[in-house]
């Protein structure tokens, strides 16, 4: 059953007790992410969540390592577009200590200037390895076409010269604007107690400040589509098609599971079957969704020569006119659904993920579904909601981003 509570200064509390695990998995979700920078602040909110690592006022960076892995536990961070989680999973007996080190983590960094350009330099090679994947290229390229002038253009991990040129005072202030207990949430799944848990929380997060909570930006997906490349050298062409999509809350976000997983969601759907097994143009082919607050969209990301491209391109867009102009069987739509709901139970039977599905949907005040509510949810879609659903993203002229030699061709 998920419980919510909001502790002494305002940090609301999100939890769910599985009480025939062993273990508890516990995040700190702070909205610090990407979409909420400013274009002179992009990737300082990575930054930050590298800064947290490096110690705090009462642990060296090595301590904080050493008295996690005392107890055999995770501890990690993850920064993405729309926040920064910090998590640890760790046996329940140890879940004292787990939040221990994660409140220290938080809510007491040094931030020292010899820390600092330790990280930048760090984060710097980050960027030159990123530069190395295509697929990863022409995805943050994507995002510049679909969102260009918006905060959802940039790239979570910023650029190297953003990065180089951060002062340790910047990102001070960085941290003060956003790390607070309004500005926060945490969530807990698996075995714990729930009044010992509160009191835990309360004693290790109750000297945190209160401040003021981060409002996302209004946000337009493909408003003006664009088309942007990047050549480099690589054997194969890297190529993603994007459309406006669902934002986050939308009634018909099971419309966009199940026809993403008829379209292009895994090695039975109709681009992967067409175009990879059929006629064997590419090695990669699939679509995906993402959803953010007040927007999202749906991409189409292919993989193939230079040769094979202009042909990949035709065949994702005949196979989207064939699924509106045709229709899905029922057999089709019963195996998507099939997918979707053993897919859906295998991933929500771990603490960790349910303590994800948890942190993220409280942080971003999204509609909060019980798995039995997903469920009814993806067996509810029709025929005709997914061809409704696909009729509207395809009637769209596509933002498009192509990685790979020579790849400005395909854009003529």
């Amino acid at each position: 059953m998920i419980d919510t509570y909001t502790l002494s200064n305002g940090l609301r509390l999100i939890m769910e007790r599985m009480p025939h695990l062993r273990s508890t998995s516990i995040g700190v979700w702070v909205k610090a992410g990407s979409m909420l920078e400013r274009k002179t602040e992009n990737g300082i909110s990575h930054l930050m969540e590298h800064m947290a690592f490096k110690g705090t006022q009462r642990r060296s960076a090595r301590e904080l390592a050493e008295e996690m892995d005392a107890i055999g536990g995770h501890m990690n961070a993850a920064t993405s577009k729309l926040y920064t989680a910090y998590y640890a999973k760790v046996c329940d007996s140890d879940l004292e200590k787990a939040a221990d080190i994660l409140a220290d983590i938080v809510c007491h960094p040094l931030i020292t200037q010899e820390d600092l350009e330790k990280e930048k330099s760090v984060i710097t090679e980050e960027i030159a390895m990123v530069d190395d994947y295509p697929e990863e290229n022409v995805f943050d390229l994507l995002h510049e076409a679909l969102y260009h002038g918006q905060a959802l253009a940039m790239p979570i991990i910023g650029t190297r010269e953003g990065v180089l040129g951060y002062t340790r005072q910047q990102v001070v202030d960085y941290r003060k604007a956003h790390y607070n207990a309004d500005n926060t949430v945490i969530s807990v799944a698996g075995s714990f107690k729930r009044e010992e848990l509160i009191a835990i929380l309360e004693e290790k997060f109750s000297g945190w400040e209160r401040g003021e909570a981060a409002e996302y930006p209004l946000t337009l997906a493909n408003a003006s589509p664009s088309r942007l490349y990047k050549d480099k050298k690589s054997e194969q062409t890297h190529i993603c098609l994007g459309y406006a999509g669902l934002p986050q809350g939308d009634k018909r976000r099971y419309t966009m599971m199940v026809f993403n997983t008829i379209f292009g969601g895994g090695v039975s759907s109709r681009l992967f079957q067409k175009v990879r097994e059929e006629l064997a143009l590419v090695y990669s082919i699939y679509s995906s969704p993402s959803a953010y607050p007040g927007c999202g969209d749906f991409t189409v990301y292919s993989a193939a020569t230079p040769k094979n491209s202009p042909r990949v391109i035709s065949q994702i867009r005949e196979e989207a006119d064939k699924l509106i102009q045709k229709g899905v069987s029922e057999k089709e739509l019963a195996q998507a659904k099939a997918q979707l709901r053993t897919s859906f139970v295998l991933s929500q039977e771990s603490a960790y993920a349910r303590m994800s599905y948890l942190g993220t949907q409280h942080l971003l005040d999204a509609p909060m579904q019980s798995p039995a509510q997903t469920l009814r949810g993806i067996e509810r879609v029709t025929e005709k909601m997914v061809i409704g659903l696909a009729r509207e993203i395809f009637s769209q002229s596509p933002s498009m981003a192509v990685v790979g030699k020579g790849s400005a061709k395909l854009l003529k």
